[in-house]
């Protein structure tokens, strides 16, 4: 299996190496490793609070976070060479005794760091549409994705090709080793052993657009992921937007016991296949959103479970809850609005309730529930020494049948409070 992949990986960026003159190359218009130069430094303020029942104790982590970014442009010539560098400098704030929420990292005896610092660097080259890069990075695929609602990013340390030598279709292939998250001091925590991804993403026309992903995990899972998005213009500047999404993926017996409610025989494979549908209709500032979500097979969908990305699920029902339990079928209504309109450019509210049925729960029931009630305003300065500076509150009111509670989030209302600011180094 994994030859075969490897295979069809190199037969596709050989066919689009060969295609490369339907479109103009990036490397020939490289400008040199100074003159593409950018780097930038984030500092980000993050609060999450979660208020649990049935006697637990509430969680609550607040940190400052200083996150760095640098990456050169190419060297000019037929083959470009280029480096990065990717970090981060962390500190609590307060005493966070009953921290969580995987935003703070803690010692041996369960107290968290007071500071923390992580990073890495990458080299790059890149021939005429396509670049390879070695290293530590992030990485944002459908089956492979760097968590990013934490304080700080996931990384993952190995090679990725990126090929788009055919005009609006994208080919990737990756060979990855560590992964380290969000709360990891050390770079590869997440006891990843290899991942292999790989996959083709394709602009058919300015309506449509397909994606295509696959990931095979060494003694852990392999998985499949399908997209079709397709924007469909209405009158004046009203669109809907149609999406289909799903996963197919099937977890090795070695991660058995840390799926979420596998049935049938113990220390066997399980499968699970997940999809949703939506439909959104924005209208001027307006935006509304339905989905339909779907999960079947013999175990629910894990993700993050064996090193492959605390964003790995690109799917619409997900939020502080995935509703991606075993035999869960789920709907949502969203609403968003843009309030540039009304006076206050930057400034955007978003409101979604998701309910959830027939999640089996092992040998207690296969009718367990969940819902989920979900707020978060954002509002980003537009002009001014504090340009770009962003405050987001988030709150989620969580509930699930007692049997659904036992044995995953349990009732909770969650707060989180981001506080965002970007800056330009050059």
């Amino acid at each position: 299996m994994l030859k075969a992949q490897k295979l069809t990986s190199a037969v596709l960026i050989h066919i689009a190496f060969i295609s490369s003159a339907a479109q103009a190359s990036e490397q020939s218009e490289a400008k040199g490793f100074m003159e593409d130069s950018k780097a930038s430094i984030l500092f980000r303020n993050g609060w999450i609070y979660r208020d649990r029942s049935d006697g637990r104790h509430d969680l609550s982590s607040w940190a400052q976070g200083t996150i760095g970014n640098y990456d050169s442009g190419f060297t000019k010539g037929i083959v470009g060479f280029g480096v990065g560098a990717v970090g981060d400098f962390t500190f609590k704030l307060g005493e966070n005794k009953n921290s969580g929420n995987q935003m703070i990292p803690h010692h041996n005896d369960g107290t968290p760091y007071s500071q923390w610092s992580r990073g890495g660097a990458n080299v790059k080259a890149r021939i005429s549409n396509t670049t390879v890069r070695y290293g530590t990075q992030k990485v944002e695929l459908p089956v492979l994705s760097s968590n990013s609602a934490r304080l700080l990013p996931e990384y993952f340390t190995g090679t990725l090709i990126t090929s788009r030598e055919i005009k609006d279709l994208e080919l990737t292939f990756g060979h990855f080793t560590k992964d380290q998250y969000s709360d990891h001091i050390a770079t590869d925590q997440g006891e990843l052993k290899r991942a292999i991804v790989y996959g083709a993403k394709y602009k058919v026309n300015d309506r449509l657009n397909t994606s295509y992903y696959g990931a095979d995990l060494k003694d852990a899972l392999s998985r499949h992921y399908l997209n079709v998005n397709y924007k469909y213009p209405l009158a004046s500047e009203d669109s809907l937007t149609l999406n289909f999404s799903g996963y197919h993926t099937k977890y090795e017996s070695d991660i058995y016991n840390r799926l979420s409610f596998p049935t049938g025989e113990e220390n066997t494979d399980k499968k699970n296949n997940i999809w949703a549908v939506s439909g959104t209709y924005n209208t001027g500032p307006h935006t509304v959103m339905v989905a339909y979500q779907q999960s079947n097979g013999n175990v629910g969908y894990d993700y993050s479970v064996a090193a492959d990305g605390g964003d790995s699920i690109y799917l619409p029902n997900s939020y502080l809850s995935d509703f991606n339990g075993n035999g869960e079928k789920s709907i949502q209504a969203q609403y968003s609005l843009d309030f540039t309109k009304f006076g206050a450019p930057g400034l955007n509210w978003t409101t979604a309730y998701v309910h959830g049925w027939d999640i089996n729960v092992g040998d207690v029931t296969d009718n367990a529930r969940e819902d989920e009630f979900f707020n978060q305003v954002k509002y980003t300065v537009q002009s001014g020494v504090a340009k770009n500076l962003s405050f987001r509150v988030r709150n989620s009111i969580y509930r699930a049948s007692d049997e659904y509670s036992r044995t995953y989030l349990g009732d909770t209302n969650e707060w989180r409070i981001f506080v965002d600011y970007p800056l330009d180094l050059f």
